[in-house]
């Protein structure tokens, strides 16, 4: 890491960006006048209130304030920390990140130094171990066996390089051998849970005798992995723990691959098993993902509704997966807005995602996926089977039942339509028990609008309309006559001047950008998102009447101070001139 990441090309990559673009590719953008909406992706609402600019390269939600510009979206949609960001946005915009001279403190440098070191070795490691996998698949002393059963899981070889899928043979120090002849390197692969501290300090390996899937981050990069065995030893399964790399609630298996493959993703598919979204893409299928764990958390299925607009979990019928379904529809309720759906899939018994696609093929699988239960009749299916639906008491039970789940649900069309059917089925229909069932929900996450209205003064004015119109600094040519006003918020309008003013080119998303993570930028963006009503016409005489009125306000302050010094008879020479140049202009 040579240093922090360059000013000036952090600069170059925002001109560049396309923020409308960007923010298109993952939550779909209407045109709204000269801006373009959606709803919100940080927040659930019924109608949109979340505005992207295209001439500011700006987006501002006036429902739950979020803001920022390109790299900010980058942070807050795909939860990226602000180098990853950057990144990102640069390989999206085919540009390599430029990074200057590091002036931090020796010490902080090495720490800065230490941390990013740590993370890019432990990426390459697993990289590397991703590769020796590979490489086993095709030249272990056993690796028929392993060729043998992939093909008996009709998996081509396209599929297996796609997904990076390897092979370890059932020795105990296989991969250790090869890696794990440094202490360092040794004690690198037992924090990344690729090897285990054994007796007399000798760590072995964790993955031993298994078909090897790496599991990619969203920039598709190793961070841990899943082993299946070859016949019927337990576990079946052996997973990656977790690690500093690591977190197995935020990742999903399979969703690098599908983005690669598909351009625009319109579904995701969540299976249980690695296996079963290598065998769907083997068919055409490649929008499958799997949890890492036993049911689909909170923080994955935010990633797959920031993906598309529908989901269908695809579990066994049996009694672990219709209770994996059930935890996974409560984890999506607060997620669940109008234009998006979570839909459900329970396979016969004895049957997976894999065995059906095999056995029926893709058409017949995408049919059952088009067929899928929706949210909604599940609710009512798993709640009715709780009650005695043959009488009034277990009727009113089951109205009872469903207000934990709909206090979670966000106002929507879906919740209105559901309130109605159980009014309808299970109520009297009346208007009074639809408004008591709807008192009776209170939602357990309610937005706070923003409060925008700020107090306008001219300071306020001139840095808000300067924030969004840099050129109308041209308007004022001498920034020198700000200098003597001691007004509050003058320093930081006289530096916004000057930074407009030595760079003519520059853009709202930039201007903000020099001013991230201070308290200047705190300031900056609640006066990006007031709501000025100044019209684009007008808005260089707005801004040079308000720059007007600071020094007007300033002379009538100072005429007044040196009028009392006056009376007082305190005068000096100068100041009886000054007052007397005030008085005759």
């Amino acid at each position: 890491m040579a240093g922090r990441i360059s000013r000036q090309f952090i600069d170059d990559l925002l001109s560049r960006a396309d923020i409308v673009e960007l923010v298109d590719s993952r939550v779909p953008l209407k045109k709204a006048g000269k801006n373009y909406q959606a709803c919100c992706p940080f927040h659930s609402e019924k109608s949109p209130s979340f505005t992207v600019s295209q001439d500011k390269q700006f987006y501002h939600c006036f429902g739950c304030g979020e803001h920022g510009n390109a790299i900010s979206f980058l942070m807050e949609f795909d939860r990226l920390d602000f180098i990853d960001a950057v990144e990102e946005l640069a390989s999206h915009c085919s540009m390599e990140v430029v990074r200057e001279e590091n002036h931090a403190s020796p010490a902080e440098q090495r720490r800065q130094q230490q941390v990013y070191q740590q993370k890019q070795d432990d990426y390459e490691l697993l990289t590397q171990v991703s590769r020796f996998y590979q490489q086993q698949l095709k030249q272990a002393h056993d690796k028929d066996v392993a060729i043998s059963y992939l093909k008996g899981r009709g998996l081509s070889g396209e599929v297996v390089k796609r997904f990076a899928m390897g092979y370890i043979s059932d020795s105990w120090d296989g991969m250790m051998k090869t890696f794990g002849q440094n202490p360092q390197v040794s004690q690198q692969l037992v924090d990344l849970g690729m090897a285990i501290q054994g007796d007399k300090n000798r760590p072995y390996d964790r993955f031993r005798g298994r078909i090897m899937f790496p599991i990619r981050d969203k920039r598709g990069r190793v961070i841990g992995f899943g082993g299946r065995v070859l016949g019927d030893e337990k576990p079946k399964y052996l997973n990656s723990p977790e690690t500093r790399i690591y977190h197995k609630g935020q990742e999903l298996y399979g969703l690098y691959e599908a983005k690669q493959a598909n351009k625009q993703l319109k579904r995701l598919v969540v299976v249980e098993g690695y296996m079963d979204v290598v065998a769907l893409a083997q068919h055409g299928v490649d929008y499958a993902v799997a949890s890492l764990g036993t049911s689909t958390t909170p923080e994955q299925l935010q990633t797959l509704f920031r993906t598309v607009t529908e989901v269908i979990c695809c579990y066994d019928g049996d009694r672990a997966g219709r209770d994996a379904a059930w935890r996974a529809m409560e984890n999506a309720l607060p997620l669940i807005r109008d234009g998006f759906s979570l839909k459900f899939v329970f396979l016969p018994d004895g049957e997976d995602p894999d065995s059906l696609i095999r056995e029926q093929g893709q058409a017949a699988f995408e049919t059952i996926l088009d067929s899928a239960m929706p949210l909604s009749k599940f609710l009512f299916d798993h709640l009715m089977k709780q009650v005695d639906m043959n009488s009034l008491e277990g009727r009113a039970a089951l109205v009872e039942s469903f207000q934990p789940y709909l206090a979670k649900l966000p106002a929507s069309v879906l919740k209105d339509a559901i309130l109605n059917d159980i009014a309808n089925k299970f109520g009297t229909g009346s208007e009074q028990f639809l408004a008591k069932l709807n008192k009776n929900i209170q939602p357990n996450q309610k937005v706070k609008k923003q409060k925008t209205s700020s107090k306008v003064t001219p300071v306020r004015l001139a840095i808000a309309l300067l924030l969004e119109n840099p050129h109308i600094v041209t308007a004022l040519p001498d920034i020198s006559v700000l200098q003597p006003l001691d007004t509050p918020g003058i320093p930081l309008l006289i530096e916004l001047l000057q930074v407009c003013q030595q760079r003519p080119d520059i853009k709202t998303a930039q201007l903000l950008e020099g001013y991230r993570d201070t308290p200047q930028g705190k300031q900056l963006a609640k006066l990006m998102c007031w709501q000025h009503h100044v019209e684009p016409e007008a808005v260089e005489e707005v801004f040079l009447d308000s720059i007007e009125k600071l020094l007007n306000d300033f002379v009538e302050q100072r005429a007044e101070f040196l009028l009392q010094k006056a009376r007082s008879g305190q005068m000096t020479n100068e100041e009886k001139q000054e007052l007397q140049a005030i008085l005759n202009a």
